[in-house]
């Protein structure tokens, strides 16, 4: 394999058109003699808080997301939208979501390429499985097979209709959105009883990794979970190998995570820990507090066999033998969620039960960030990066501080796959693209971002350029300046002292605003 990620794009492609490859893939496509180039698994969370990893401070047990960010890096700096659909268009596209259509709702990726077509286009087999959250199937976008929840949410156990001697279970909506390559089902109603999310993305990963063992070429996996998004629900043996953790509370969970994460060295010594945003743990009933403990079983135990599932993709890479030629990444698509969604009567955990975590448990799954999802503070926008795989250099196990967004990492896998993206796409200018390749970074080498990176959701805005944050919780508000080189967590408000600085942040904003849906 080759010692370093670095590769030349043009010249590889002009290779392989003088050898007379097709660049369109098929069944017998083949890389010219040593042209290799990684296989790709991208893993993806859905609302994960940042310290919900054993490797960022957790006391969940993420022994394989351990052991990837043992041999691998992990970033402290990973951006997003703040909110699922926007956050995963972004991963696909490269593409601020307010350039492609996906900023205010679940809609069709308009003006731009996804990452599934510009990687088949190059030579990969496209593969994707779990939940997408669009209104398009991604088999019509690239992927040779989906497989998945096309919607934003769904009940554990069955996305249906009720089965035979079960009770109804608990949904917003009983027909949502469930691909089979090119089928759409409404509603996906699973035969078995055993039927659970997490272990069904991973099961038709885990077939697909079967199926092409014998190509040649190599293959993009994305393995998109809905864990642990709401509703809280997890197979019972799982939440009871969580008993007897959160009965001491918010403040001693918090408080461990925290110190964890400052002796495993993600923060210096001038970082503090954010304001907390729920009541004294002594002070709650002793029924609500075994209420708060269920939910964080549940949510624990989620996240728990997530990571389980994920070992279960690293011992089929290791059984095929393509494990040191996969770059694997996981990330989560937005923090820590304090929605709250309340139906059906059953037991927390159960199929006839959809509860939620809640702002409490949020604030401790986003230690030591402020506020959560939907939020621009880093609470809803920063989440777990960790990159392990082949040409990694510098210290293993360290981190990367480097700020970065979701939308980074399509021109690093443009970049690692020798492949290109078009001015033009279905007839008209492409996007373009708003990430950097992060592919400098992970070779410990010089990098450089030309730009600020900018966000919106909801009533949210923010821009990161260098040390400086400039954000404002609403339309209207007034900007707040954070120096989070000496301010982690957004505490001190510093406009006051530099206004030269929000004055320039603040008109960078508006431009890209006014031109981004241009």
């Amino acid at each position: 394999h080759p010692p370093s990620l670095s590769m030349t794009v043009r010249p590889r492609l002009l290779a392989a058109v003088a050898l007379g490859i097709s660049l369109v893939p098929s069944g017998s496509f083949a890389l010219p003699a040593g042209e290799e180039r990684p296989n790709v698994l991208m893993i993806l969370a859905d609302d994960l808080g940042y310290s919900d990893l054993g490797c960022y401070g957790s006391e969940i047990p993420t022994p394989n997301l351990d052991r990837l960010a043992a041999g691998g890096v992990r970033f402290t700096q990973c951006t997003n939208t703040s909110k699922c659909f926007p956050s995963r268009a972004s991963l696909l596209t490269g593409c601020y979501a307010q350039a492609i259509g996906m900023d205010r709702s679940p809609a069709k990726i308009v003006g731009a390429p996804t990452i599934g077509e510009l990687l088949r286009e190059a030579g990969y087999r496209t593969l994707f499985s779990g939940k997408h959250h669009g209104t398009e199937n991604p088999y019509d976008r690239g992927f040779d097979r989906y497989f998945g929840l096309r919607d934003g949410a769904c009940n554990y156990f069955n996305p249906g209709l009720a089965r035979e001697g079960e009770p109804a279970p608990a949904q917003k909506r009983k027909d949502r959105a469930w691909c089979v390559d090119g089928e759409t089902l409404r509603p996906f109603t699973p035969t078995s009883p055993d039927f659970y999310t997490t272990d069904a993305f991973t099961d038709a990963a885990l077939g697909w990794l079967e199926e092409y063992a014998e190509e040649e070429r190599p293959f993009f996996l994305y393995v998109s979970y809905n864990a642990p998004h709401d509703p809280l629900q997890a197979p019972q043996v799982d939440i009871d190998r969580h008993v007897g953790v959160y009965e001491a509370g918010y403040e001693v969970i918090r408080g461990a995570r925290w110190m964890r994460q400052r002796e495993m060295g993600m923060f210096g010594e001038g970082v503090s820990l954010s304001e907390e945003d729920h009541p004294e743990w002594s002070t709650l009933p002793a029924e609500e507090q075994a209420d708060q403990v269920l939910r964080m079983q549940v949510y624990a135990a989620m996240v728990d066999r997530m990571d389980r599932n994920i070992g279960r993709l690293i011992t089929k890479l290791e059984q095929l033998g393509e494990l040191d030629n996969t770059l694997i990444l996981f990330a989560s698509d937005n923090g820590g969620s304090a929605e709250i969604v309340k139906i059906g009567k059953g037991e927390i955990g159960n199929i006839d039960r959809w509860s939620s975590l809640g702002g409490r448990w949020a604030n401790v799954s986003n230690t030591p960030l402020r506020k959560y999802k939907n939020h621009s503070f880093e609470g809803g926008i920063c989440t777990p990066l960790i990159v392990h795989g082949p040409g990694i250099v510098g210290d293993p196990g360290g981190f990367i501080r480097e700020p970065c967004h979701l939308f980074d990492l399509v021109p690093t896998f443009l970049e690692l796959g020798a492949a290109e993206r078009p001015d033009t796409w279905s007839g008209e200018r492409a996007a373009p693209l708003a990430g950097t390749s992060l592919v400098p970074l992970l070779e410990g080498k010089p990098f450089t971002r030309t730009e600020p990176i900018f966000y919106e959701w909801g009533r949210g805005r923010a821009v990161r350029n260098g040390r400086w944050k400039l954000v404002t919780p609403k339309k209207g508000a007034p900007w707040e300046l954070y120096d989070l080189e000496k301010d982690r967590v957004e505490s001190v408000d510093v406009a006051a002292e530099h206004p030269e600085v929000v004055t320039r942040l603040a008109g960078a904003w508006d431009r890209w605003r006014e031109a981004v849906n241009q």
